[in-house]
C-alpha cells in the first residue's frame, strides 16, 4: 500500500481553501483537518473537502505535515510552532515577517531533519520551467505583473503580495547575490504600496527591472530576458514565449541575420498547486529534495523587504525635496 502522509491545514481562507481540497484529492496525502480563527469559514471548507474541524494543536498532533496558509503576519509563530512539534511545515509566501524570522525557521527545519518548503508557486509553473530550459546567464530581466484592486491581499504590500513571485523567479535565474536596490511605490487604495517598481543590480552586473501593481485596469504578466546568447519574451498570461538567439535551429531566421533564429513557444495549462503539493510529499516522504526551501524563502523575503526599504528611502527624499506632500 502506498504510504501516506497526514496533513492538516492551517488557515482556510481564499488560498487555504484551495490547499485543503487539493489535499483531500492527493493520492500521496490525506487530509486530517483544517484550523481557522474562523469557525464557520473552517466548517465550510471542511464540509467542501470532506474532513473535521480540528483546534490548532490537536491539527498539528494529529498530523505528519501541516500547510500554513493563514495571515503572513502569523506564518512565523505557527510554522514555528509546526516545526517544534516534529512536523513538516508547507508555509505559503513570505516565509515570515523578517529575515531573522526566516534563518530562525530554517535553523529549526534544519536541526530537527523536517522539510521546510516555501510556497513560491510560479516555481512549480510550465512557465518558469519553459523560460529557465531555454535562457542562459542573464544580463538583463524585465518583469511587469499588474492587476485590477481586489480587497484580498491588502493586508501586506504589493511587494510581498505580487512582486515577490517576480523578485524569487529573478532569484533562481540569476543566482548571484543582491549588490542594490533602488526602488519608488506608493500606497494608494489601501495602507500598504498598492504600486512598486524596482531596480536591482546583482554583484555580477546583471540588472532587473520589476514592476508590479494591483490597481491596473487589466491583468498583465510579461517578462523579457536578455543574455549574451539572445533576447526572451514571455506573456505568461497567453502562455507563450519567443526567443531570438544565435543557432536557433527549427524556426524562421532573423531577416539579414541568418546565424539568429527565432522560435516561437508555448506550454499547456498545468496545475502549479498540484505540483507544489507533489514536491513536498516527495521531500516528505521519499527524501527528495525541498525544491523551494527555507534559503529561498529568505532570499525572496531579504529582496522584497529592500524593495520597501529602499521606498521609503526614496519617498522620504521626495517629501525633503518638496516633490511630495509629507503624510
Amino acid at each position: 500500500m502506498m504510504q501516506k502522509l497526514g496533513v492538516g491545514v492551517i488557515g482556510v481562507g481564499h488560498f487555504g481553501r484551495y490547499h485543503a481540497l487539493k489535499t483531500a484529492a492527493s493520492e500521496r496525502a490525506d487530509l486530517v483537518g483544517v484550523s481557522d480563527s474562523d469557525a464557520g469559514r473552517a466548517a465550510a471548507v471542511a464540509a467542501e473537502a470532506g474532513c473535521v474541524v480540528r483546534p490548532l494543536d490537536e491539527l498539528i498532533a494529529t498530523s505528519d505535515a501541516v500547510i500554513v496558509a493563514a495571515p503572513a503576519d502569523s506564518h512565523f509563530a505557527l510554522a514555528r510552532r509546526a516545526l517544534e512539534a516534529g512536523r513538516h511545515v508547507l508555509v505559503e509566501k513570505p516565509i515570515a515577517a523578517t529575515v531573522e524570522e526566516a534563518e530562525i525557521l530554517g535553523r529549526l527545519a534544519c536541526e530537527r531533519g523536517l522539510v521546510l518548503q516555501v510556497g513560491h508557486l510560479e516555481r512549480f509553473s510550465a512557465a518558469h520551467g519553459a523560460v529557465a530550459a531555454r535562457m542562459g546567464k542573464p544580463l538583463y530581466i524585465e518583469a511587469v505583473r499588474i492587476a485590477p484592486f481586489k480587497p484580498r491581499g491588502t493586508d501586506v504590500s504589493v511587494i510581498l503580495d505580487l512582486m515577490i513571485h517576480d523578485l524569487d523567479l529573478i532569484l533562481a535565474l540569476v543566482a548571484q547575490p543582491i549588490e542594490s536596490i533602488d526602488a519608488v511605490g506608493a500606497a494608494v487604495a489601501s495602507a500598504h504600496e498598492d504600486i512598486a517598481n524596482a531596480r536591482v543590480r546583482f554583484v555580477n552586473g546583471c540588472v532587473a527591472t520589476v514592476t508590479a501593481s494591483r490597481i491596473s485596469l487589466k491583468t498583465e504578466r510579461r517578462m523579457r530576458i536578455f543574455s549574451e546568447a539572445g533576447y526572451l519574451a514571455v506573456d505568461f498570461a497567453a502562455r507563450r514565449l519567443s526567443l531570438v538567439g544565435r543557432g536557433q535551429g527549427g524556426g524562421p531566421r532573423m531577416p539579414g541575420f541568418e546565424e539568429f533564429g527565432i522560435e516561437q513557444a508555448g506550454w499547456e495549462d498545468h496545475d502549479a498547486l498540484a505540483a507544489e503539493h507533489a514536491a513536498f510529499h516527495a521531500a516528505c516522504l521519499d527524501g527528495a529534495p525541498v525544491l523551494v526551501d527555507a534559503e529561498a524563502g529568505r532570499r525572496a523575503l531579504e529582496a522584497a523587504i529592500g524593495v520597501g526599504r529602499s521606498i521609503a528611502e526614496s519617498r522620504a527624499r521626495a517629501e525633503a525635496s518638496g516633490l511630495i506632500g509629507g503624510h
